[in-house]
Protein backbone atom coordinates (compact mmCIF):
# COMPACT_ATOMS: atom_id res chain seq x y z
CA UNK A 1 0.00 0.00 0.00
CA UNK A 2 1.31 3.22 -0.77
CA UNK A 3 2.12 6.06 1.89
CA UNK A 4 -0.85 8.59 0.43
CA UNK A 5 -3.30 5.45 0.04
CA UNK A 6 -2.62 4.71 3.57
CA UNK A 7 -3.35 8.21 4.63
CA UNK A 8 -6.07 8.56 2.83
CA UNK A 9 -7.98 5.57 4.84
CA UNK A 10 -6.50 6.60 8.16
CA UNK A 11 -8.07 9.93 7.20
CA UNK A 12 -11.77 8.62 6.47
CA UNK A 13 -11.69 6.56 8.84
CA UNK A 14 -11.35 9.09 11.37
CA UNK A 15 -13.91 11.30 10.03
CA UNK A 16 -16.45 8.36 10.29
CA UNK A 17 -15.55 7.30 14.08
CA UNK A 18 -16.07 11.55 14.38
CA UNK A 19 -19.67 11.35 12.74
CA UNK A 20 -21.59 10.27 15.51
CA UNK A 21 -20.15 12.58 18.12
CA UNK A 22 -20.77 15.32 16.15
CA UNK A 23 -24.51 14.25 14.89
CA UNK A 24 -25.02 13.49 18.95
CA UNK A 25 -23.35 17.01 20.15
CA UNK A 26 -26.21 18.33 17.40
CA UNK A 27 -29.17 16.27 18.89
CA UNK A 28 -28.69 17.63 22.35
CA UNK A 29 -28.76 20.96 21.36
CA UNK A 30 -31.82 20.76 19.60
CA UNK A 31 -33.73 18.93 22.22
CA UNK A 32 -32.26 21.60 24.86
CA UNK A 33 -33.73 24.80 22.87
CA UNK A 34 -37.53 22.08 22.60
CA UNK A 35 -37.05 22.02 26.43
CA UNK A 36 -36.36 25.72 26.96
CA UNK A 37 -39.54 26.59 24.67
CA UNK A 38 -41.60 24.25 26.31
CA UNK A 39 -41.25 26.24 29.40
CA UNK A 40 -41.86 29.41 28.27
CA UNK A 41 -45.47 31.18 28.39
CA UNK A 42 -48.19 30.77 25.97
CA UNK A 43 -51.41 33.27 24.40
CA UNK A 44 -54.23 31.06 24.52
CA UNK A 45 -56.88 33.97 24.55
CA UNK A 46 -57.92 36.96 25.36
CA UNK A 47 -59.25 38.61 28.79
CA UNK A 48 -62.80 39.58 27.26
CA UNK A 49 -63.23 36.42 25.85
CA UNK A 50 -62.68 34.55 29.20
CA UNK A 51 -64.54 37.67 31.57
CA UNK A 52 -67.72 36.62 29.04
CA UNK A 53 -68.45 33.02 30.37
CA UNK A 54 -66.09 32.16 33.25
CA UNK A 55 -64.56 29.72 30.93
CA UNK A 56 -61.69 30.32 28.36
CA UNK A 57 -61.94 26.69 25.98
CA UNK A 58 -59.28 27.24 23.19
CA UNK A 59 -58.64 24.23 20.98
CA UNK A 60 -55.91 24.85 18.92
CA UNK A 61 -53.31 27.06 21.39
CA UNK A 62 -49.68 26.40 21.07
CA UNK A 63 -49.63 23.95 23.86
CA UNK A 64 -52.72 21.65 22.48
CA UNK A 65 -56.72 22.00 23.87
CA UNK A 66 -56.48 24.34 26.80
CA UNK A 67 -59.90 25.45 29.38
CA UNK A 68 -59.56 27.89 31.69
CA UNK A 69 -62.14 28.75 34.07
CA UNK A 70 -62.20 32.02 36.32
CA UNK A 71 -62.17 35.67 35.22
CA UNK A 72 -60.10 38.72 35.37
CA UNK A 73 -61.38 39.16 39.09
CA UNK A 74 -60.07 35.59 40.00
CA UNK A 75 -57.29 35.11 42.26
CA UNK A 76 -56.29 31.65 40.97
CA UNK A 77 -56.92 30.57 36.97
CA UNK A 78 -57.86 27.15 36.66
CA UNK A 79 -56.04 25.69 33.52
CA UNK A 80 -56.31 21.92 32.38
CA UNK A 81 -56.28 20.17 28.89
CA UNK A 82 -59.81 19.05 28.41
CA UNK A 83 -59.44 15.97 27.15
CA UNK A 84 -60.58 13.27 29.02
CA UNK A 85 -58.59 10.64 29.42
CA UNK A 86 -60.54 7.96 29.14
CA UNK A 87 -61.77 8.26 25.78
CA UNK A 88 -60.67 11.40 24.47
CA UNK A 89 -64.42 13.45 24.84
CA UNK A 90 -63.97 16.84 25.62
CA UNK A 91 -65.08 17.26 29.51
CA UNK A 92 -67.22 20.10 30.62
CA UNK A 93 -66.42 22.42 33.69
CA UNK A 94 -69.85 22.27 36.49
CA UNK A 95 -69.22 25.16 38.44
CA UNK A 96 -71.79 24.09 41.33
CA UNK A 97 -70.22 21.17 42.12
CA UNK A 98 -66.32 22.42 41.55
CA UNK A 99 -65.10 19.80 39.54
CA UNK A 100 -64.93 18.66 35.34
CA UNK A 101 -67.37 16.05 34.16
CA UNK A 102 -66.76 14.04 31.05
CA UNK A 103 -70.19 13.65 28.92
CA UNK A 104 -69.78 10.92 27.35
CA UNK A 105 -68.78 8.27 30.28
CA UNK A 106 -69.39 10.62 33.40
CA UNK A 107 -65.74 10.40 34.52
CA UNK A 108 -65.34 13.54 36.85
CA UNK A 109 -62.00 15.06 37.55
CA UNK A 110 -61.01 17.50 40.54
CA UNK A 111 -60.18 21.54 39.99
CA UNK A 112 -56.19 19.67 40.07
CA UNK A 113 -57.00 17.41 37.45
CA UNK A 114 -56.90 14.19 39.54
CA UNK A 115 -59.57 11.40 39.18
CA UNK A 116 -62.30 11.49 41.32
CA UNK A 117 -64.73 8.82 39.58
CA UNK A 118 -63.77 6.71 36.80
CA UNK A 119 -63.78 5.22 34.30
CA UNK A 120 -61.16 7.46 33.82
CA UNK A 121 -57.59 6.17 35.32
CA UNK A 122 -55.51 8.90 34.42
CA UNK A 123 -55.47 12.95 35.83
CA UNK A 124 -56.21 15.49 33.26
CA UNK A 125 -52.96 17.60 32.17
CA UNK A 126 -52.82 20.89 33.95
CA UNK A 127 -51.12 23.89 33.18
CA UNK A 128 -50.45 27.33 35.12
CA UNK A 129 -52.32 29.74 33.97
CA UNK A 130 -52.12 33.85 34.14
CA UNK A 131 -53.23 37.36 32.89
CA UNK A 132 -50.91 39.30 31.21
CA UNK A 133 -52.22 42.91 30.15
CA UNK A 134 -54.77 41.83 28.06
CA UNK A 135 -53.88 37.99 27.47
CA UNK A 136 -54.54 34.84 28.91
CA UNK A 137 -51.32 32.90 29.16
CA UNK A 138 -50.21 29.31 30.20
CA UNK A 139 -47.23 27.25 30.64
CA UNK A 140 -47.00 23.56 31.28
CA UNK A 141 -46.48 22.35 34.53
Amino acid sequence: MKRRDFIHWVGLGWLASSLPVVIAACSSQTKASTNSTSEDWQTVGNLAELDKTGQLLTENSPVGPVLIIGTSQSENLIAVDPTCTHRGCTVAWKSEAQKFICPCHRAEFAVDGNVQKGPAKKPLKTYIAKIEGNSVRVRST
